[in-house]
């Protein structure tokens, strides 16, 4: 939404007691602003301090989760959970490396459990599969956006996530059959399309 300069000049006209008023109310009313803006002014941690912790908040969670790979519903939530959390971390502190890295250590803590999600039966997995690879491809088109100063980082998580998916036959067979190229776990070997071909193999009714 653009604002036109009279609704800028009437905001300007208030008082700092209105203003005041008027900030407190926005900040009750939006609590990621709030924590945005905590972050921006006071918080005494780094952006660096605050990826640190959800790793470690990525790790414990799925390492909970992973007593409970047989119950579908509750293992999805979880993840989708944890999901949730880096998206916040990302809104609040700007994290693009983090964006990037903590989905894809998401997905390979997810796959720690390779061996319990082997065991079931693949309709109960299907959900869960399809949301790692479109996990991946997200992944794969943000790290070409990355500085590529960032990319030897990023392929130390890559090569742990094309080890797991390459563990896991029917992971690894639905990754083919949506698109997902497994050479592309490798920064250089992202194409530089890579947007479109996700954008493209969703409107031929792929990665759902």
């Amino acid at each position: 939404m653009e604002y036109s300069k009279e609704f800028k000049a009437a905001l300007s006209a208030f008082s700092n007691v209105e203003k005041d008023r008027l900030i407190f109310r926005l900040l009750k009313k939006d609590k990621l602003l709030s924590k945005k803006l905590y972050f921006e002014l006071i918080d005494q941690e780094t952006t660096d301090d605050k990826r640190n912790a959800m790793e470690e908040n990525v790790a414990e969670k799925l390492l909970l989760a992973s007593k409970y790979v047989g119950n579908a519903k509750y293992f999805m939530s979880t993840v989708r959970t944890v999901s949730a959390d880096i998206t916040e971390h990302v809104k609040i502190t700007t994290d693009k490396f983090g964006e990037v890295s903590l989905n894809i250590l998401l997905v390979n803590r997810i796959l720690d459990s390779n061996e319990d999600l082997s065991r079931q039966r693949f309709d109960n997995v299907y959900k869960l599969y399809i949301y790692i690879i479109n996990k991946v491809f997200k992944a794969l088109v943000l790290t070409k956006k990355l500085d590529e100063d960032y990319w030897m980082e990023i392929d130390e998580l890559l090569r742990d996530t094309h080890q797991k998916i390459s563990e896991n036959h029917y992971l690894q067979k639905l990754c083919i059959n949506n698109g997902l190229d497994l050479n592309w776990l490798e920064s250089e070997n992202i194409p530089d399309d890579i947007d479109q071909i996700m954008k493209d193999t969703k409107s031929q009714g792929f990665l759902r």
